[in-house]
This record gives structure tokens, C-alpha cells and sequence, in this order.
């Protein structure tokens, strides 16, 4: 339970139909195997005490007695196990039989909850037996206890803020208005759907999309737990196709089996995209009964899988068409700006490394779309005190490959007169040395757009505006910045993806982005040592793929650094050691807060994924906002015992964050 993780499951016991007794055995051993493996929300099938496939043995009233005892029985084995648990029984009231939820708590039936959409096409025949929600008085005694029975009720957890379960069943979801739109409305994060739902060809996938479909529109995990082994086969067959998924996302499924579907919800995350969404509407409360109930703090043990790469599709045909899908989505951006500007050419510059390979390619695609040469590129190459003859020549091969029209300009001497007009030594390598170089280049690039009526192609990535790692008014600056909203991790992707593109079209081509994937990400400002590049970003500011994971869970899910840091060494566990990660994971906060200037002012350029920083777009920051709470959680201050609270609050107001302010100079 700890950060907002609980671990919830779908289970399908083994039944036989009519056997009450038999089932209610084979139901409380599942959920005393549940609760060994942490479960603390369980869902079982529709009818699970009797038997979904019992026909008019529903009208009988020795089934309904024996599904009761059978209850009762459950209730009596499973009163130690702290965990909430939906199981399906039929239940008669005021002559009326029901197909109800009954979703218990250590002994206690906090609810039943009735089906609203009785199934009476095709194969089913509910309305035969059962009557839809009843109206009025729904107080009642049923096992020995004073028990509700309604769909309008939502079960608050007491001691996990933020986790509210509902509950519908089975053709409640394939209606027009199911029943969990009102029951997220009403508070509801998680919707346990408790189903008998037969197999037929096609049908798996449909229910798939369904359940998937449903927790993304209601911002919610949902767990469906559907009848399968033991159902009567006379004219159907029930396979157990259980579900766990979460805001759209399939975390878990299991078919053709009994047992349990295992894995962990987050209502941390879920809570926080529905503050987001302005468009989730909250009932008014009152509407609907909440039951609360309280489950003993314990953290979650994590299982569900935690992607390294977030912004990377781990499919390899859903990764390809993402890499196509993203550079049209920037070339058509690119397309626009042009045509809108009337701009005769696109200036690029080139350095041989990623992120300029990236914008050229893109660049490439726009002019196709605008039905114009790949000359109209001005490829612009800026040879420097840093630059190696193996990025230099992969920059003018890149160049001649793709068709753009190719400058060399070596800015060395330009950069040492601006060094003797301000005393710079050369000898001092120190930032000055090096933004000098990169702010030298962006005025060549500008002023060659001017003469050639050009628009300066941006080349920086979303995961150097996230960590400031850019020159101000140097490489920061440009008219048009396509790899704005492309984290470095999918820049990679996006290369090899047209590399292994153009194999066959144009072998020297993708020789020449596949040694460019090879080469160090630098931005070769400090002189080569022995030809070799001497300055590799990575070994600076930290590993790309972690800060690209931490830019993900922070920044689009708002998760606290402590959160952040365990997902982390969750998914990151067998590359890096919890020393490393907390290093980046600091730095990472030091430098996201202390850059936040650089992108208060960032170009245009197009958004084409879930997180961008675009200050006219999803990302809103003051410039001199501090960093103290978000390192404080990762790092607790040890004030001295003879500290006052008067001393403490006027050493924080008088020192905020040293290092935050000398990172702030030196990286401008």
C-alpha cells in the first residue's frame, strides 16, 4: 500500500455446478492463496457459490439456502484474511432473486451489489430468472447479518486515501451506460467486475478492448474476473479469462485456467490523472452510499512490470510504427512552419551526432511532403577545438547521402578573436571556453538563414531541455525545434529505425547512421584527446536512460522522488545499484529546477508525445522555484539536536540550496 501500489487479483476457483458446499471450499482456498501472495483486493466470477450455468435450479429454493450457508461458510473461513473479496451469489429478497456481488471483509458482507443489465438475447436468459436493481427499503438480514443490497454504493478504504472500489457485473459493461461511469464519478478507482462470460471465437479480444477501453475512459484500474472450469458445457464453454488493467493499460491476463491473475494497481497515479483531467466529472456527494472499510498499511511487494525505457514501445512492430508516426508528426509540423514563413530553405546544423542526425532526417521527410529537394537543406558543418574526424566526416556524409546542400564553416579562428575581445584564455577550459564555441555556432546558423532566406532547424531534445544541458542563446536557440518533445532514449530509436529503413535503399546511408548510433553522445567543446573525444555527456550528467525515466514518472505522473527512486531500482535493478540511481535521481532535481529559465523561453517546435516542457504548452514553471523538498525526501537534512526551529527556518530562508545556485551559473 505503500506509494499508492495495492495488490489486486482476478480469480477463477474450480467449480461444480449446484455444489454449494464444494464451492464455497474451492473459493475460500483461492482466497487464502490470495492473501499468502499480499492480495488485498480480490475478484471472483459472476454465480461463483452455485454455478453461473444452474438454468431453473435459480427458482429452487434449496440452491438459494445452500448458496447462503455456503456464504456463510466463506465468511467463517476467511475472517482473519484482510482482504476485500467480490463473489457472486445469487440472493432472494422480497420474492425477488438477485444476481449479486457480495463483497465481504473479514467476515463481514459489507454490500450486495446486483446486476442492472440482466442479458436476455442470444445464449442468455437472465431476465427468466432475475430481477434488475430493487427500489426502496434494500436493508435486510442475509447470513445472520443486517446487510444492503443496491448498485448505488462505493467502498471507501480508510486507511489508503484515494482507493474507492465499485463494483458491476458482466453485461453491466457491454451496456450503452454502464454502471462504473457512475461509480468513478462517484469516487470509485478501482471497479471489480465479477463475470460469466462464455467463450466464443473473436470474443477474447473484444472483452480485452472492453476492459481496457473502460479503465482508460474512467482514469481507474479494473479487475475482471470471469467463470471457467466447472461451468456446465450443454451448449456453451467458459474458459476463466481474467483481467487486471489499469487506466488503459493491460497489466495481467490468464485464460484457459483456474487460479489467480496477479498484479499491483497504483492509485497513487490513477488519483493524479483524474486532478489532471479537468474533464472527469466528480458526482456530487451523496449520491451514492459509501461503506468504508480499513485494511492493515503494509508496503506492496511490486511485480507488475515497470518498462526501463517508458517512451520506448517494447513491441517491435508497435515501436516501428511509433518511430514512423513520430518523424511524420515533426516533419509535418516542420512542413507547416515553412510553408507558413515562407522560408526558401531549412538550415540545419550538422555535428555527426544524434540529435542533428535526427533533425536533418526530419527535415529530409518535410521537404518530401512539401514536394521540394532535399538541396532546399542548408547542411551546415562547424568544425571546432572539440571535433573529431570521425563526427565531422559522418556529418558531411550524412549531408551528401540525403542530397542537402553542404557548408563548412570551421569557427575556430572566429572563436578565439571573441575570446581575445573578452580575455578568455584558451588555456582556460572552463564554461566560458565552451559556450563561447556553441554560441558562435548559432549565430552562423542564423545569419546563413538570412542570406538564404532560411529557418533555423532546432536540434535539441526533450531530455536536454529537461536537464538544461544546452547552451543559453546558444544550441538552446533556434526557429523551429523538431526534437523538442523527443526524449534522447527514443532519439536512438528514431535512427535506427530509419537506418535499418534505408539497409536495402541506400547501404552507405545507413553505414553512416549506424556509426553515428555508435559514436559517444558529446557536444565536443573541450579538445580531443589523441583524436578521441575527450567529453562524453553521460559520464556529466548521468546516464540518458535513467534520467529519461525519471523525466517520465516525475514529470508526466507527478510521482514524489522517493516514489520515483523505487520504480527505478525496480525496473533499472540488474543495470545500475541504489547509490548510482539516488546520484542521478539528485542531479536530476538540481538541474530540472535550476534550468527552468532555458525552457521559459524555448522555441517553437511540435509536440508528438504524453510529456513535453513547453511553456505554452503542458509544462507551466516558475524560473526560481526550489528544489529543497523534492531533495529534502531523497536526502533529510540532520539538523544539530541544539538547532531551534527559529534557526532552522532562517538557515533555509537565508541558504535555500547552494547547489542549486552554483549549477545555475554555471551551466547558462
Amino acid at each position: 500500500m505503500r506509494d499508492g501500489f495495492i495488490k489486486a487479483a482476478a480469480g477463477t476457483p474450480k467449480i461444480r455446478v449446484a455444489d454449494c458446499r464444494y464451492n464455497a471450499e474451492q473459493i475460500f482456498t483461492l482466497m487464502r492463496e490470495a492473501d499468502k501472495q499480499g492480495v488485498r483486493i480480490l475478484c471472483l466470477p459472476e454465480l461463483c457459490i452455485t454455478g453461473y450455468t444452474c438454468g431453473d435450479l435459480f427458482l429452487q429454493d434449496t440452491l438459494l439456502k445452500g448458496a447462503e450457508e455456503a456464504l456463510a461458510t466463506i465468511l467463517e473461513a476467511t475472517k482473519h484474511l484482510d482482504m476485500v473479496t467480490a463473489v457472486g451469489v445469487p440472493v432472494k429478497h422480497r420474492s425477488k432473486l438477485y444476481n449479486c456481488a457480495a463483497v465481504i471483509h473479514q467476515g463481514k458482507i459489507l454490500a450486495l451489489v446486483p446486476k442492472t443489465y440482466l442479458p436476455n438475447y442470444g445464449e442468455f436468459y437472465e431476465k427468466r430468472w432475475f430481477e434488475s436493481c430493487p427500489q426502496g427499503d434494500r436493508l435486510f438480514s442475509y447470513c445472520g447479518q443486517e446487510v444492503y443490497l443496491g448498485a448505488d454504493v462505493v467502498f471507501p478504504c480508510e486507511t489508503m486515501p484515494g482507493l474507492t472500489i465499485g463494483v458491476e457485473l458482466c453485461e453491466d459493461l457491454w451496456a450503452s451506460t454502464p454502471p462504473s461511469v457512475a461509480l468513478a464519478e462517484a469516487g470509485a478507482t478501482v471497479i471489480l467486475n465479477l463475470s460469466a462470460s462464455d467463450e466464443v471465437v473473436g470474443k477474447a479480444d473484444y472483452r480485452r478492448q472492453l476492459v481496457c477501453g473502460q479503465s482508460a475512459r474512467l482514469l481507474c484500474g479494473y479487475i475482471y474476473a470471469n467463470a471457467g472450469e466447472g461451468e456446465s458445457t450443454t451448449d456453451l464453454v467458459f474458459t476463466g479469462h481474467d483481467l487486471v488493467a489499469e487506466n488503459g493499460a493491460l497489466l495481467a491476463e490468464r485464460r484457459y485456467a483456474t487460479g489467480l491473475t496477479v498484479s499491483e494497481l497504483d492509485v497513487d497515479r490513477l488519483e493524479h490523472e483524474r486532478r489532471r483531467m479537468t474533464t472527469f466529472r466528480s458526482a456530487p456527494e451523496g449520491d451514492y452510499l459509501t461503506i468504508p472499510f480499513a485494511l492493515e498499511p503494509a508496503t506492496t511487494t511490486l511485480t507488475r512490470h515497470i518498462s526501463p525505457l517508458p517512451f520506448i514501445p517494447e513491441d517491435a512492430g508497435e515501436r516501428r510504427e511509433r518511430c514512423d508516426e513520430i518523424i511524420l508528426l515533426s516533419a509535418l509540423g516542420l512542413k507547416k512552419r515553412m510553408e507558413h514563413s515562407h522560408a526558401k530553405t531549412a538550415v540545419v546544423g550538422l555535428s555527426g551526432g544524434l540529435d542533428s542526425t535526427l533533425a536533418i532526417l526530419i527535415a529530409s521527410v518535410a521537404m518530401h511532403l512539401m514536394d521540394r529537394p532535399n538541396s532546399d537543406i542548408i547542411a551546415v558543418t562547424m568544425p571546432c577545438f572539440g571535433t573529431t574526424d570521425r563526427t565531422r566526416d559522418n556529418a558531411v556524409e550524412l549531408a551528401e547521402r540525403l542530397g542537402a546542400t553542404l557548408k563548412r564553416i570551421d569557427i575556430g579562428e572566429a572563436v578565439k578573436v571573441h575570446f581575445r575581445d573578452i580575455g578568455q584564455s584558451m588555456e582556460d577550459h572552463s564554461v566560458t571556453f565552451e559556450n563561447g564555441q556553441a554560441r558562435e555556432r548559432t549565430q552562423v546558423l542564423m545569419d546563413i538563414a538570412n542570406q538564404n532566406g532560411g529557418l533555423v532547424v532546432g536540434t535539441g531534445d526533450l531530455s536536454e531541455l529537461a536537464l538544461g544541458w544546452a547552451t543559453y542563446n546558444g544550441d538552446h536557440m533556434s526557429m523551429y525545434g523538431v526534437n523538442a518533445s523527443i526524449p534522447k532514449t527514443l532519439v536512438r530509436h528514431l535512427v535506427s529505425f530509419v537506418s535499418d529503413d534505408k539497409a536495402d535503399e541506400d547501404q552507405r546511408l545507413s553505414a553512416v547512421l549506424s556509426d553515428i548510433l555508435d559514436t559517444p553522445v558529446s557536444p565536443e567543446l573541450l579538445p580531443a584527446i589523441e583524436g578521441k573525444i575527450a567529453q562524453k555527456t553521460e559520464d556529466l550528467v548521468g546516464p540518458y536512460e535513467l534520467h529519461d525515466f525519471f523525466l517520465y514518472y516525475a514529470v508526466r505522473w507527478a510521482f514524489p522522488p522517493k516514489k520515483v527512486l523505487r520504480l527505478a531500482e525496480h525496473a533499472f535493478g540488474r543495470s545500475y545499484d541504489r547509490a548510482t540511481i539516488l546520484k542521478w535521481l539528485k542531479n536530476f532535481y538540481r538541474r530540472f529546477f535550476a534550468q527552468q529559465f532555458k525552457r521559459s523561453c524555448l522555441p517553437d517546435g511540435p509536440k508528438v508525445g504524453s510529456v513535453t516542457l513547453s511553456p505554452r504548452g503542458d509544462w507551466r514553471m516558475p524560473s526560481d522555484a526550489v528544489a529543497s523538498l523534492w531533495l529534502d525526501e531523497l536526502e533529510p537534512i540532520e539538523w544539530p539536536p541544539s538547532l531551534t526551529l527559529h534557526d532552522r527556518l532562517y538557515t533555509k530562508r537565508r541558504y535555500p540550496d547552494e547547489r542549486i545556485l552554483g549549477s545555475f551559473l554555471d551551466l547558462c
